[in-house]
């Protein structure tokens, strides 16, 4: 839905990142009524398997044949160089996965290995030590880089294996009903170019749910700054800040918006790094293939002419991901819905998961400019306590501050994908668990959930199920 021109008097309050916190921006967003439109004009009556892999409601004639192309690209299998067909040939010569597909599983959301053990098929490990890069990033790990790359061509070895080991941890509702959670820890198994460093940080990571990026894409800095307060200047308890990120397409210092930690300004970054991090692909905007240092064989295996992701292909992946459909809320008249929903407010999950943002103008994409949508996410980074803590800054954002995660679609999880699996890692098995997670700025609102009775419990699982 198109939003109209509105004179807002600000209330402003100076913060540390030389913006100023406009409380009357957070309470006019506030205010505007939840529709079942969660992705504005851009929403589809969806609710099947497949329901992440439609175009978006809105798209205008001349992007459905690059969404087309892209959505092709996207469930391409990639070969080693030389391959059947040059243009999608250049695989690793290190990877995790063949395909973007891979790891998406129907464009929703990664889980961790179904056992100890067993191999990661839409999870992977990221890593570095103590520091920052020349551009304020993690520091690479020596002879690693910063993700662990399981696999390899032919001739190459993959650099080593993760293993997920699990400790589960007894806890209760303020009822007395027993739950228990459960906490990763990473090893690290044949190592092909020895120990790790005794410093080192790790973060294993799910894939991330695709639908709506375009939306996102498009909230404007200014409204992000306008919602942070990193001093908690309001005294809320909720202390938002924006992360400063390295652009490698435009070779600046830009507001992150996507990745765990918003490590990644926008979707021509976040694909190209996604096809070098995780399937060895360069593009224009990465050239350079990623064979740690002393990787003599991947060195060697790494010949090609130009790049293997070409620009033309890189731009169709990001109209793809650009125009991805979010659905529609379902049953969003059902009384435990409405009821849920109240318990939402009241537990004060809105703090952060701010249901309504706004898109700014942009010509180049008018399907998608000054849309009023509903993805449960101020996009900014929260610290959520020791129990959620990877201990791995990423730019801006500490081992224990993560991107607020959008909640449009998380209804659809296990029809999407066959699994409920949340959180960064993945650890928790259901809703419950990922609210019992929260911790730091999200404690008092974990703490309203778990002092519940059980039946307002319910209504808020329903309420989010409906999303």
């Amino acid at each position: 839905m198109k939003r109209t021109g509105l004179v807002i008097v600000a209330a402003m309050f100076a913060t540390s990142q030389g913006h100023a916190l406009d409380t009357s921006v957070r309470d006019r967003l506030l205010a505007i009524p939840l529709t079942s439109e969660l992705g504005g004009d851009t929403t589809r009556p969806l609710a099947t398997a497949e329901a992440f892999t439609f175009i978006s409601a809105n798209a205008p004639k001349k992007v459905k044949v690059g969404f087309t192309f892209g959505n092709q690209l996207f469930n391409t299998v990639w070969f080693p160089a030389p391959g059947p067909q040059i243009t999608t040939d250049g695989l690793g010569p290190v990877f995790n996965r063949e395909a973007c597909s891979d790891c998406h599983i129907n464009n929703g959301r990664g889980l961790p290995p179904p056992e100890v053990g067993a191999p990661m098929d839409s999870m992977l490990v990221r890593f570095s030590v103590p520091g920052k890069d020349e551009n304020g990033g993690p520091v690479s790990v020596p002879g690693y880089g910063d993700q662990l790359q399981d696999r390899g061509v032919e001739g190459v070895p993959a650099e080593g294996r993760a293993i997920i080991e699990w400790k589960e941890i007894a806890d209760s509702y303020d009822d007395g009903t027993p739950y228990s959670l459960r906490k990763p820890t990473v090893l690290f198994t044949d190592l092909a170019f020895g120990p790790m460093p005794g410093n080192l940080m790790t973060s294993p990571r799910v894939a991330n749910p695709m639908i709506g990026l375009g939306l996102l894409e498009m909230v404007s800095e200014d409204l992000l700054y306008t919602l942070a307060d990193p001093n908690d200047v309001d005294m809320d308890g909720i202390s938002g800040r924006v992360n400063v990120v390295w652009d490698a397409r435009d070779k600046t210092m830009a507001t992150g918006k996507f990745g765990w930690k918003a490590n990644s300004p926008n979707l021509t970054n976040q694909n190209s790094g996604a096809a070098l991090g995780d399937m060895g692909i360069t593009t224009p905007i990465r050239p350079d293939d990623n064979c740690g240092v002393g990787q003599g064989l991947c060195a060697a295996s790494a010949v090609h002419n130009g790049v293997e992701m070409t620009k033309i292909f890189l731009n169709q992946i990001n109209v793809y991901t650009r125009r991805l459909a979010v659905p529609r809320q379902r049953g969003p008249g059902l009384p435990e819905v409405i009821r849920g929903q109240t318990q939402f407010y009241d537990a004060g999950c809105q703090a952060c998961h701010i249901p309504t943002l706004e898109t700014g103008v942009d010509p180049r994409n008018q399907d998608l400019a000054e849309q009023t949508f509903h993805p449960f996410t101020d996009l900014l980074l929260h610290d959520m306590g020791e129990g959620l803590s990877d201990g791995r800054p990423d730019f801006l954002a500490t081992g224990s501050e993560w991107r607020t995660a959008p909640l449009w679609g998380i209804g659809l999880t296990k029809k999407v994908t066959g699994h409920e699996r949340y959180l960064h890692d993945g650890r928790a098995r259901g809703l419950e668990e990922a609210i019992l997670w929260h911790g730091g700025e999200a404690k008092a609102s974990k703490e309203n959930f778990r002092t519940m009775p059980k039946d307002a419990r319910d209504d808020l699982v329903a309420f989010l199920k409906s999303l």
